[in-house]
């Protein structure tokens, strides 16, 4: 009998699951509810009994939360506590709290504590191990201020909710102890740091001037030649001038050099499964959230230090910032690594995450939970987490991690607080429609992108018609694939927003995410290695210069994988999140050897840079200015006509050589090709009359002045 439990289901309904519902349905006494606090009681009856022994109970007044409960029935007494309760419109309504400043709020004189939990029945705060009480506020916040300057102290809240006594971390917390055994208190005067001043921060007039770069912060320096003396760590990234033992450059000095605007981080939240005292023994993309709004300690010299991995995450953005280029966070609001271990759920159970109609949870994202952004508080702790980076670490941009798990509003106002930096904000997200327990309407999917204006979206159409299918390793798209899908490609280096070269995949082409190989999956050179096998390694990279040059030629944002432009593999493993340093490293060694090679990218991204019809910011722009070319398929060609000059482009995905007929005749300035992707003379031959030849597997720009 102890173990059954009457749960709240709405404000007047309470259910209990018993094996002998039926003997309990008869009872001659009149069921009940005590408060245990002052004994009075509130008068319940049977509404319902379902065929799985379950009992509904109707209550002519609203059950109250936050107090200790009993239900009498039949000689029985069994304990009250919230279910389904918590996520009702009405718990919302009366309970949230979205006006509430959580967290520590650390003075020099005084630190205010906040937390939310209105179901818990007692809720204490343990600072430095010494307990403090707590006064619950009705709408379930519970605070004290607590007297003298607690900066870097450990604390903890002891909450007990639904029969369940525990200690728990502030889900607001600013730092933590080593591998997140307590929060710490953070007074921000202390981890300030000199910034460079606003005015010089690196920004864009237009998201499509954006060419991303996408990076695990341990990835780029952990290799022997990265020539990084602090390798993983934040001050490693931070290192300038950095070069391998032949001279070429690494790291970031490496990544401006190369041309990109913005540097994409994998997480660099406080995540799980990396010992942050020894974090050489463990490896992580990064994607087990713990606390949101913490730095991850494993990448700090210090760990144990509560401040240091502040001021060095901060003192690393600052560099890469200093060197000219913008940081794009990838964050992961659409779940957290366990449930049942996280603060949320331990604080206010069932509320942070979905639940089907049944009680079970949802799994759209296929790690356990879906976290409920839809619901008050949980759009509240987003909002404020993406404050808290834009404020204190001033970062440029935001990855959303399976994006369309969240809900539109909460997305749009994420939109609206970027766009009140002085900086242009970058907003990105995958927008995969997965089966999470809310209404399709609400999704931030890739399809609802008009009701996204300003957010971009991984374009999987791109990345499939280049290289074939994602999850079929053998199958091949245009450019492994000689020419498949060729029917595709005006709509591909068109933005994929324009209605008359097929269905649009976004609204605008400021909304399209243009990428081949990112961390996920197999990088595009393993995948050629299955694909192109009987082809020579010389014409897989060319090949693989196809996709990399149509990425970066095509309306929309360019986005870079770390290495893909040196033809990066990790072994052939296609899902490394945990495999370690050595597939994962970004191997410098191969940036030596692929150096002009890497100067056919390198110039694609100048070109792109210098020239603005490549980075068009309009549909009308777009339709105004490109034009696809008449070619021997399954060649692809388009002209881009400018202002002063004009631009064609061809692409031949087969090994046949092509003679081409120019769109208009004079003399035509090769700017690049990778039949001599480092030789910049040979790629800067002019072509005079209206004739030429496309070798195979020849991706060549040509311009033509006015």
């Amino acid at each position: 009998m102890e173990n059954h439990v009457a749960w709240i289901e709405d404000k007047n309904i309470l259910s209990l699951t018993h094996d002998n519902a039926a003997h309990l349905l008869h009872a001659e006494a009149q069921p009940f509810i005590k408060k245990c606090l002052d004994g009075s009681v509130i008068s319940v009856s049977i509404s319902e009994v379902t065929d799985d022994n379950k009992l509904f109970f109707s209550s002519s007044q609203e059950l109250s939360l936050g107090e200790s409960l009993e239900l009498h029935l039949a000689g029985h007494v069994f304990p009250v506590y919230a279910g389904a309760i918590v996520r009702t419109d009405w718990f919302d309504t009366l309970y949230a709290a979205p006006d509430e400043k959580l967290g520590a709020a650390c003075g020099k004189k005084e630190t205010t504590f906040a937390v939310w939990a209105p179901t818990a029945t007692e809720l204490k705060l343990y600072l430095n191990n010494v307990s403090y009480s707590m006064n619950r506020q009705k709408n379930g916040v519970w605070k004290c201020t607590i007297p003298g300057y607690w900066h870097g102290s450990s604390y903890q809240y002891k909450v007990t909710v639904n029969g369940q006594t525990e200690l728990v971390n502030d889900p607001y917390a600013k730092s933590l102890m080593p591998n997140s055994t307590k929060s710490v208190v953070i007074d921000q005067d202390k981890v300030r740091i000199n910034w460079l001043p606003a005015s010089q921060r690196p920004s864009l007039k237009n998201v499509t001037d954006a060419v991303i770069y996408e990076l695990h912060l341990r990835d780029a320096t952990s290799h022997k030649e990265s020539g990084v003396k602090q390798k993983g760590k934040y001050c490693g990234l931070a290192e300038r001038n950095t070069k391998t033992n032949k001279g070429f450059s690494t790291g970031i000095s490496y990544m401006k050099e190369l041309g990109c605007t913005h540097v994409q981080l994998l997480p660099v939240n406080d995540f799980a499964r990396v010992d942050e005292l020894d974090p050489e023994k463990d490896y992580n993309w990064g994607y087990d959230p713990l606390f949101f709004q913490v730095p991850e300690g494993s990448y700090s010299l210090s760990p144990e230090d509560p401040a240091a991995r502040i001021t060095e995450c901060k003192t690393m953005i600052n560099t890469i910032h200093q060197e000219g280029l913008s940081v794009i966070l990838d964050v992961v609001f659409n779940h957290v690594y366990k449930i049942e271990e996280s603060t949320f759920q331990k604080l206010v159970p069932g509320y942070y995450f979905r639940y089907h109609e049944d009680g079970t949870l949802s799994n759209g994202t296929g790690v356990g939970n879906d976290f409920a952004s839809e619901r008050t508080m949980g759009r509240k702790f987003i909002i404020e987490s993406i404050d808290y980076w834009l404020t204190e670490f001033k970062v440029d941009g935001f990855r959303f991690d399976l994006m369309g798990i969240l809900d539109i509003e909460t997305m749009k106002q994420v939109r609206e607080r970027c766009e009140e930096e002085n900086v242009k904000i970058i907003v990105l997200g995958e927008g995969w429609d997965l089966s999470t327990a809310l209404p399709a309407e609400l999704k931030s999917v890739t399809n609802h992108s008009q009701k996204l204006p300003g957010i971009m979206f991984f374009n999987d159409f791109f990345r499939d018609t280049l290289k074939g299918n994602l999850f079929n390793m053998h199958d091949t798209g245009y450019t492994n694939g000689k020419g498949r899908f060729i029917e595709r490609l005006p709509h591909l280096v068109s933005g994929c927003a324009l209605e008359e070269f097929g269905l649009p995949v976004v609204s605008d082409i400021n909304q399209t995410i243009n990428y081949v190989e990112c961390h996920d999956n197999h990088t595009l050179w393993d995948r050629l290695l299955k694909t192109n096998e009987e082809e020579s390694d010389k014409d897989r990279k060319k090949i693989h210069q196809l996709a990399t040059g149509l990425t970066l030629l095509s309306q929309g944002v360019p986005f870079i994988h770390a290495g893909q432009e040196w033809f990066r593999s990790k072994q052939g493993d296609g899902n490394s999140y945990l495999s370690g340093d050595k597939i994962n490293q970004l191997d410098w060694s191969m940036r030596e050897t692929e150096e002009e090679n890497i100067k056919f990218i390198r110039n694609l991204i100048s070109i792109r840079k210098q020239f603005n019809v490549f980075r068009l910011s309009s549909k009308e722009e777009v339709r105004r200015r490109l034009h696809i070319l008449q070619t021997p398929a399954p060649v692809f060609g388009f002209a881009l006509f400018g202002d002063r000059e004009d631009f064609v482009i061809y692409v031949n995905p087969t090994k046949r050589r092509f003679e081409l007929h120019l769109p208009s005749p004079g003399k035509w300035r090769v700017m690049a090709t990778n039949e001599f992707p480092g030789d910049t003379e040979l790629a800067g031959k002019e072509v005079s009359g209206e004739f030429t030849f496309l070798e195979p597997y020849e991706l060549t720009v040509m311009k033509k002045a006015r």
